[in-house]
């Protein structure tokens, strides 16, 4: 046997043994890439080597990649010129929006009448027609016979509690503080002991500059007479730039808020609910004794929105109050843009349905991704995602 074991080697095709040669290189060559991605894989699990390798990546953002560096002089010069034309165009663009300005005052004049009545029919100085409180629903929108009994049912229970109540709710209870509620950028903001006050809000307005002035809009809340301040009226104004920067025309993008001051409140004594009184204990180093001192510190509250913080000449903030006028700005312009434009919808609830459709849009994509990266992982267990526990299933 050994005889023709040898026999059958010596009779191989020498291309055979290159063939052999191959494979074994290629099986070795798959070794090595195989223990490169685990080495890979434990090294990206080491924190200081991630943090190293992301300050090193953070280091390159923005960073010439020579280019520029090495064209022509002739060149660059003429780079030059196609920057001086696109600051010309920033400058063209700002009066755009200038313009835009104007045409938002013309029709904010145009709508103001419709929000005015919108006022009236909130705190019943109003009361619709028949005709004006008929709603046609969308073919989606239509309710099936159950829905409709159930409906039924329900609008049965109301009337009789109705006409139990000794007298009948007046306009929309509580309008302007279920639009808060029920928008997270706001709801953070309104406290427990700000909702009594917020119950009186009864309309909420945006006022432009007028033509002439440097752009600026206001937001004006009416208030009904109420125990906690004098005021009826309480005002938000936010400064506008809409020029490019002379330092920086590149970084010009429409316009942009500035600044914004508030309005004083005129807190009855005992009532603002802005500040509020703590008690601390003090001990005496020498005597030992201790006393108690009454202190008054600011309070979390939906009205702390009229005091902002100053905006320095210089421009120069420190982190905690640029992040607070930040927000602050974020706030007033979705008040004026969303807020006030669609209340109603914000009541309802179906403005808030529409940004979650946007965002759930997004998640799913998201999840489309991730499924995709999971299949193609040699790991990946689909027997491990198919019942996942009951808290995933609610959310």
């Amino acid at each position: 046997m050994a005889d023709m074991d040898n026999k059958d080697q010596a009779e191989l095709d020498p291309a055979d043994l290159e063939d052999v040669e191959d494979v074994e290189e290629e099986e070795t060559g798959e070794d090595v890439n195989s223990k490169a991605r685990q080495l890979t894989v434990q090294m990206m699990q080491n924190p200081q080597i991630l943090a190293a390798l992301q300050e090193r990546l953070d280091g390159l953002v923005g960073s010439p990649s020579g280019y520029m560096e090495s064209l022509p002089k002739v060149v660059k010069r003429r780079v030059n010129a196609l920057k001086n034309l696109q600051v010309k165009c920033a400058h063209i663009e700002a009066k755009f929006y200038e313009e835009v300005h104007e045409l938002e005052r013309k029709y904010a004049a145009l709508y103001q009448p419709l929000f005015d009545k919108r006022s009236d029919i909130v705190k019943a100085a109003y009361e619709p027609t028949e005709e004006e409180c008929e709603w046609k629903a969308d073919e989606e929108e239509e309710l099936t016979v159950s829905k409709q009994e159930e409906m039924k049912e329900k609008a049965k229970v109301e009337e009789e509690k109705k006409d139990e109540e000794k007298e009948d709710p007046k306009g929309v209870p509580e309008f302007w503080l279920t639009v808060f509620k029920n928008v997270d950028l706001l709801s953070d903001m309104v406290q427990e002991h700000d909702e009594p006050i917020l119950k009186q809000l009864q309309d909420v307005k945006v006022k432009f500059s007028d033509p002439g002035q440097p752009m600026s809009f206001s937001l004006e809340f009416n208030f009904e007479p109420n125990e906690f301040f004098t005021n009826t009226l309480l005002t938000k104004t936010y400064t506008m730039r809409s020029e490019p920067d002379e330092n920086d025309p590149f970084s010009f993008d429409g316009p942009e808020i500035m600044g914004c001051t508030g309005c004083t409140i005129d807190w009855t004594k005992g009532k603002n609910i802005t500040l509020k009184t703590i008690k601390k204990k003090q001990k005496h180093k020498g005597r030992g004794t201790v006393r108690t001192v009454t202190k008054t510190v600011l309070n979390d509250s939906f009205f702390n929105f009229f005091t902002p913080p100053d905006v320095p000449e210089s421009g120069d903030m420190d982190e905690d109050t640029e992040a607070i006028l930040a927000a602050d700005f974020e706030v007033g312009h979705f008040i004026r843009e969303r807020i006030v434009p669609r209340a109603v919808l914000y009541f309802t609830g179906e403005a808030i349905e529409d940004d979650d459709d946007d965002y759930d849009e997004e998640g799913e994509e998201a999840d489309d991704e991730e499924e995709g990266e999971e299949e193609n992982d040699p790991d990946y267990d689909p027997k491990k995602d198919a019942n996942p526990p009951a808290e995933c299933k609610q959310q």
